[in-house]
């Protein structure tokens, strides 16, 4: 039998050993696990709070820089949406390169009276160009000191001004001060209009950037105050200087540069000519603000104030002659096809005329308002056309409308003169034997005022009566279309119809043409074509431009023809309608007119130098309380002859004036 090894079985047993040690520690584990297991639970429970600490603090640290790139965003697409608000604004804003090239302004008119004296400045007025280094060192400082007192130390905008304008105006309760600088002043008189956008304050801070960038400081306050706004039409400070002062900028005083400096702000509740204490109240705050700003001492400010110096205004005639002027300003432009440089304008106007005009509507113009005539109109013209006085209504200030040139009315009897013009012309004279009792025309008969019908009476009677069957018994007789004719001839240009009643004058004129025809008489027949432009130059150099050519007008009426109507017209000034116009010292002659329920009243006369036309009544046609031509008219025009003919030799009329 065979034998096993021993180390074999000693192996066998030692491996049954080892198993079962193996699983006892594996037993023991699990028992030493079991019981350790409360232990880790324990201390779970434990750290459990500080884990639950932790888990809340961890949103809180991401929250900022959350709210960091949330802020960062909105500022950025704020600066984009900013960005493309500006640009947009900026797309349509005007081209400074283009208008800094131009002349940026309108051309300026100065209108000036036959003996050069200044009327008025019409359009844009610009003095002569200063450069800074020539005017008197207070001239900018007084403006920098109440417009812009950092002026040299901002780009064009300031913020600091702005909040200080904000708390003054706070402080205040209104608005006292601006925040523009005068950058931002300029860029808006230069390039943009009026309105109060934020488009426009958008565009004038960029206009006010480039403007600092292109021109520098000394050379934007030097075009400041060459374009600034100083009322009475004045724009820059040499041409304010001149109108308010009557010198140029390079010798304004101190106390004349701080009144000027006071303007931008109102320049007409301001203007030291129609507001002499409140722009010397201005003035003094204007010294004021140079004594704070250093500019200034107080003790010569004070001086200043005490040695103030009133304006001496250049007005010429007064504010009645813009009529004229206007109307001068708009025949130079028709003359010369648009006006695209600084001109002057010689006109026709007779300041001694115009005075004249001015004192007798002065005296007698109250008196007709009293009546129910609120205005009035009045033309003086030499036998040639020129318009040497104009009245365009009872005061300017109230009303612009020029009724001596663009109104129309029914001249009432006025409208004669081409009835017996065209009489005279065709065979009658002043004895010829006129039967006023005429028979109804188509159903229509004239009437006459006063004591009706008189029988036979001579053309001169009839005329200086006014009798209306007269005037239309004469037109009657040398044909309705002759009278029409007559009447163009010698310058009416309005409708006119040969009816029965166009003798009585049913058909409106202006005034200005019916003074044109009276002159025609007055001048020996020769045509009067209004004009009141005798010349017109260049500013600049003197240049004529236009003069008015000097040969008589051609012969429209005979002498004889002339002749005839000087004695009727004449008649009707000695003992007729118009006897209120008489002049004691010199022959003349005229006619009144007046028409239905005294709605139009008139009075157009002459001497042979001279031809007046007024007439009185309402804008609306509304009839007046018994305002005739021979009261109020026919005694402001001798009132006006009175003074214009002072000192004028005494001509007959048969003379040869004017022929």
């Amino acid at each position: 039998m065979s034998r096993k090894p021993a180390g074999s079985g000693a192996r066998k047993g030692a491996g049954k050993t080892s198993s079962k040690k193996a699983a006892a520690k594996k037993a023991s584990a699990k028992q030493s696990g079991a019981k350790r297991a409360p232990a880790r639970t324990l201390t779970a429970d434990r750290d459990a709070p500080r884990r639950s600490s932790a888990s809340r603090s961890a949103p809180r640290r991401g929250l900022w820089p959350r709210l960091l790139r949330l802020g960062l965003s909105v500022m950025i697409w704020g600066a984009v949406l900013l960005a493309g608000v500006v640009g947009w604004f900026a797309w349509d804003m005007p081209d400074p390169n283009a208008v800094m090239a131009q002349a940026g302004r309108e051309p300026g008119v100065t209108v000036l009276a036959s003996d050069g004296s200044e009327l008025m400045k019409v359009g844009d007025l610009y003095g002569t160009r200063v450069r800074l280094e020539d005017l008197p060192p207070y001239v900018p400082q007084a403006l920098l000191a109440t417009e812009d007192r950092r002026f040299y130390m901002h780009p064009g905008i300031d913020p600091i001004g702005i909040v200080r304008a904000m708390i003054a105006n706070y402080r205040s309760g209104s608005v006292r001060e601006g925040g523009s600088t005068l950058t931002q002043q300029l860029a808006k008189n230069l390039f943009l209009s009026r309105d109060r956008t934020i488009r426009r304050k958008v565009q004038e801070a960029l206009l006010a950037f480039w403007l600092e960038a292109r021109y520098g400081k000394d050379r934007i306050l030097e075009i400041y105050l060459n374009r600034i706004y100083l009322g009475a039409g004045a724009y820059g400070v040499d041409a304010a200087a001149r109108r308010y002062f009557g010198v140029p900028a390079t010798r304004l005083t101190l106390w004349q540069a701080a009144v000027l400096a006071g303007l931008p702000r109102a320049p007409s509740a301001l203007n030291p000519y129609r507001n002499p204490e409140r722009s010397a109240t201005r003035a003094r705050e204007v010294l004021d603000d140079m004594v704070r700003a250093g500019f200034l001492s107080e003790a010569d400010a004070t001086a200043t104030k005490r040695a103030r110096v009133d304006t001496a205004p250049t007005d010429g005639a007064g504010e009645q002659t813009r009529w004229l002027a206007e109307w001068a300003f708009d025949r130079a432009a028709d003359l010369l096809g648009g006006v695209d440089r600084d001109i002057l304008v010689d006109t026709t106007l007779v300041p001694m005329h115009q005075r004249a005009a001015e004192a007798a509507a002065s005296e007698i113009g109250p008196q007709a308002r009293a009546q129910g005539a609120r205005e009035l109109a009045f033309v003086a013209m030499r036998p040639d056309g020129a318009v040497t006085a104009l009245l365009g209504g009872a005061d300017r200030r109230k009303s612009a409308f020029n009724r001596a040139v663009h109104g129309l009315r029914q001249p009432g009897s006025a409208f004669k003169l081409f009835v017996y013009l065209a009489g005279f012309e065709n065979g009658l004279t002043p004895d010829s034997p006129i039967d006023d009792r005429i028979a109804p025309i188509k159903g229509w008969s004239p009437r006459n005022a006063g004591a009706g019908n008189r029988g036979v009476v001579s053309l001169r009677e009839g005329v200086a009566r006014s009798i209306n069957t007269v005037a239309v018994a004469v037109m009657e007789t040398v044909g309705r279309d002759k009278v029409v004719d007559m009447a163009r001839r010698l310058g009416i240009t309005a409708p006119l119809r040969p009816d029965p009643a166009l003798a009585l004058g049913v058909y409106e004129v202006s005034p200005m043409e019916l003074t044109a025809a009276y002159a025609t008489v007055a001048g020996n027949g020769r045509a009067a074509t209004p004009y009141v432009v005798s010349r017109i130059r260049a500013a600049a150099d003197g240049e004529v431009l236009y003069e008015r050519d000097r040969a008589p007008g051609p012969r429209l009426l005979s002498p004889e023809t002339v002749a005839r109507a000087n004695d009727v017209f004449s008649a009707g000034m000695s003992w007729g309608t118009g006897k209120e116009a008489a002049l004691p010292d010199r022959p003349a002659a005229g006619k009144t007119g007046t028409t239905q329920d005294y709605r139009d009243a008139w009075f157009a006369g002459y001497v042979p130098q001279l031809t007046g036309v007024v007439w009185m009544g309402n804008d609306d046609g509304s009839p007046t309380d018994g305002v005739y031509g021979g009261s109020y008219p026919a005694r402001f025009w001798k009132a006006f002859m009175t003074r214009a003919m002072a000192g004028e030799p005494i001509v007959p009329l048969t003379g040869d004036a004017g022929s």
